[in-house]
């Protein structure tokens, strides 16, 4: 990217780089393995055998805890169907709390999805302890929520927690909201669309505001919602257990963005070679680059077509193109050229 930018310096406004889409994994390490929910339920509560109502009982507490916060706050709880997108349907929601300059929850989702759970069984054989059970983790469908929320420091994220121990929690962030805060407060004017920044009063403010996004902003804002929406637990439970929520990155997009002159048609130049490019791609130079292999059979002529998170927009005479490092997906075209997917008309 860096020769690329070279290349067309003279017909660039600004480049800009930041992270794009973060997605992290919460934990609670201390109620992660069977040993942990043994120690947890007989030793600190009292509660033998750990019989599988045992278990649910903490579900149930926290499904009702939910139900009363969303009666309580207004707030909807809709259920995910198929082929719908969450965002979109959250999104005038979304739109009503920013015209009031609000933050907090706007929207809950119910998706049934699986996930790892613990399971309570008989152990086959008789033993010494009659009140003995096998305690096991195993993959499992079970209910889990979606909390889309705006924060006043990162903006709108989506967080979802399973609602069985041990409560794993998985956030969706994205940095250009972090960005777009962050000019907001300094009073830099700017235009966005979608994920690309295509003007701004200030292009460094804009740059250093894309590195003040930092693990530490994170962690503090994940923590409080996690605090706030996550499953309860009381002084006793925390005093006897720390319950202290650790993270992990699972996906992270970082992109760097050109921004060039209206009166520079990159957006033609830039479609017909990606179009050119892909189309001279083969199934098996494809899954030697990317350690990909798809192997289909359709009736006729197939070629292959490798979608690259790459985006050009064009917007008020202003074009701008986004550049995502992310996986390789596969499309199949048939027939004619036209009828293959261009790496231009899917948004980062």
């Amino acid at each position: 990217m860096e020769t690329f930018e070279k290349l067309f310096a003279r017909f660039l406004v600004f480049v800009y780089h930041c992270f794009d889409r973060i997605v992290i994994q919460g934990y609670l390490p201390l109620l992660t393995r069977p040993e942990h929910i043994v120690h947890f339920f007989r030793d600190v509560h009292g509660l033998y055998p750990i019989t599988p109502q045992v278990l649910a009982k903490r579900t149930l507490e926290y499904r009702g805890w939910v139900e009363g916060y969303a009666r309580n706050h207004k707030i909807p709880i809709l259920k995910a169907e198929k082929g719908v997108s969450k965002e979109d349907a959250v999104r005038p929601y979304l739109q009503r709390m920013e015209r009031r300059n609000q933050h907090g929850v706007y929207g809950i989702f119910t998706s049934m999805e699986m996930g790892s759970t613990f399971t309570s069984k008989m152990p086959k054989f008789p033993t010494e302890d009659p009140n003995y059970r096998i305690i096991r983790r195993v993959p499992s469908r079970y209910l889990h929520y979606y909390f889309y929320v705006r924060d006043p420091a990162i903006g709108p994220f989506a967080m979802c927690v399973g609602t069985y121990l041990p409560f794993q929690t998985t956030y969706y962030l994205n940095g250009h909201n972090f960005i777009e805060i962050e000019l907001r407060r300094q009073g830099v004017s700017f235009r966005k669309d979608d994920n690309a920044f295509l003007s701004t009063s200030d292009p460094k403010a804009l740059q250093a505001a894309a590195d003040k996004l930092t693990a530490a902003t994170i962690e503090k804002r994940l923590n409080y919602w996690s605090w706030l929406l996550g499953p309860k637990f009381s002084e006793k439970d925390r005093k006897a257990v720390p319950l202290d929520r650790q993270y992990s990155i699972d996906q992270i997009e970082y992109c760097r963005n050109f921004i060039f002159n209206r009166h520079f048609p990159i957006h033609k130049i830039f479609e017909q070679s990606c179009e050119m490019g892909l189309f001279r791609l083969t199934a098996d130079k494809v899954a030697h680059i990317f350690g990909v292999r798809v192997t289909k059979r359709l009736r006729g002529n197939a070629g292959s077509v490798l979608e690259k998170r790459c985006t050009v927009y064009s917007k008020n005479s202003t074009m701008a193109i986004t550049s995502c490092a992310s996986t390789a997906r596969i499309w199949w075209a048939v027939g004619t050229r036209s009828s293959a997917p261009s790496c231009a008309s899917r948004s980062v």
